[in-house]
C-alpha cells in the first residue's frame, strides 16, 4: 500500500514539474495518437512530425525517462515536440509499460517489440530516409541500449530500415550496486538522488536476482561493439554520470562510432525535464548536428 502511494505521488509530481519547467515553451505541437500492432500486443505513442525534410532524415524512436516507473507520454511531451523542430525528423514517443505494475523485463519487451515493428513498416509514419535513430533519456536510455544491443531486434536483416544511431541521454547503463563512483559523490544534491535510484532498480526488478536481468544492463553486454554510431550526453551532478561516461568509453574501444558531450554544471533530467534552458538548448543542437553526422 505505501509503495502504491509513492509511486502515484512521483507520478504527479514528475508530471507537474515537468509541466511547470516547459509552461511558456513554444513547443507544444500536438502529436498524433499511435498504436502499433506488434507482435506483443498493442503498443501505444505519440507521433511528432518533423520539417519539410523531413523526408530526407531518419525517423526517432524515443523512449521516455522515469526510473521504468514514472514517466509517460505526457512528461515528455514537450521534449518530443522540441527535439522533432530541432532536428527536423518525426519522432514516435513509446508508452512502455511501467513498473510495479508491470516489472522487468516488461518495459524492454514493449520497447523492443515496438522497434521491431517501426523496423517493418517506417513508410507508414510517412517521409523519411528509410532509417531509425533509437533513443532515450534516463530508464529511457537504458532501453535504448538494450534494444540496440539485441542482434534480434537492431540486427541487420533484409527488408526492415536499418538503425542508423543510438541516442543516449544520461543513461542508465549499469545495476545501481556496481561501485561506480558518483553513485557516492552525487548521491545527493539534484533532483535523482542515489537513494531515488536504488528504489527505482528495486522497484524495476521486483525481488528479481539481478544477476537474471543482465539485458538491462547495457555496460555488462559482451557485444557493445554491435552498437550503431552513438551520441551520449552526460551530466556531472548526477549519480549515473560515471556509467554513463562508462559506456562512452567502452563502446568507443570497441570500434563504435561514439560522440560523447558532457555537462559539468547541469544535472540529471536537465535537457528533458526543466524546461529550454540554454543548456537544452545546446543539447538539441548537438543532437541535430550529430544526426547530420548520421548521412555520411
Amino acid at each position: 500500500m505505501l509503495r502504491a502511494l509513492k509511486v502515484a505521488a512521483l507520478r504527479r509530481y514528475y508530471r507537474f514539474e515537468t509541466w511547470r519547467a516547459w509552461r511558456g515553451s513554444n513547443v507544444h505541437a500536438e502529436p498524433g495518437a499511435l498504436a502499433l500492432p506488434t507482435d506483443a500486443g498493442s503498443v501505444g505513442g505519440h507521433l511528432y512530425r518533423g520539417s519539410e525534410k523531413a523526408g530526407e532524415r531518419p525517423v526517432i524512436c524515443w523512449f521516455h525517462g522515469g526510473g521504468w516507473v514514472v514517466g509517460d507520454l505526457q512528461t515528455h511531451h514537450p521534449f518530443c515536440s522540441a527535439l522533432a523542430a530541432a532536428t527536423g525528423c518525426h519522432v514516435v514517443s513509446i508508452d512502455y509499460r511501467l513498473a510495479p505494475e508491470h516489472p522487468y523485463p516488461a518495459a524492454l519487451d514493449d520497447c523492443s517489440a515496438a522497434v521491431r515493428w517501426l523496423r517493418r513498416n517506417l513508410a507508414d509514419l510517412g517521409p523519411s530516409n528509410g532509417r531509425l535513430v533509437i533513443g532515450g533519456d534516463s530508464a529511457g536510455g537504458n532501453l535504448a541500449a538494450g534494444c540496440a544491443l539485441d542482434r534480434a531486434t537492431a540486427g541487420e536483416d533484409d527488408g526492415l530500415a536499418p538503425v542508423a544511431g543510438a541516442l543516449l541521454v544520461y543513461p542508465v547503463t549499469d545495476y545501481c550496486d556496481a561501485g561506480h563512483g558518483s553513485y557516492a559523490s552525487r548521491a545527493d544534491s539534484q533532483r535523482l538522488t542515489a537513494d531515488l535510484m536504488r528504489w527505482f532498480w528495486d522497484t524495476y526488478l521486483a525481488g528479481a536476482d539481478p544477476a537474471s536481468a543482465l539485458a538491462a544492463m547495457p555496460l555488462r553486454a559482451e557485444n557493445l561493439g554491435d552498437l550503431p554510431p552513438t551520441l551520449v550526453i552526460t551530466c556531472d551532478r548526477d549519480p549515473l554520470r560515471d556509467e554513463g561516461v562508462a559506456l562512452a568509453e567502452r563502446a568507443a574501444a570497441a570500434g563504435v562510432r561514439v560522440t560523447h558531450h558532457h555537462y559539468d554544471g547541469a544535472e540529471h533530467g536537465f535537457l528533458c525535464g526543466m524546461g529550454m534552458t540554454p543548456e537544452a538548448e545546446q543539447a538539441l543542437q548537438q543532437i541535430s548536428s550529430w544526426r547530420h553526422s548520421l548521412d555520411g
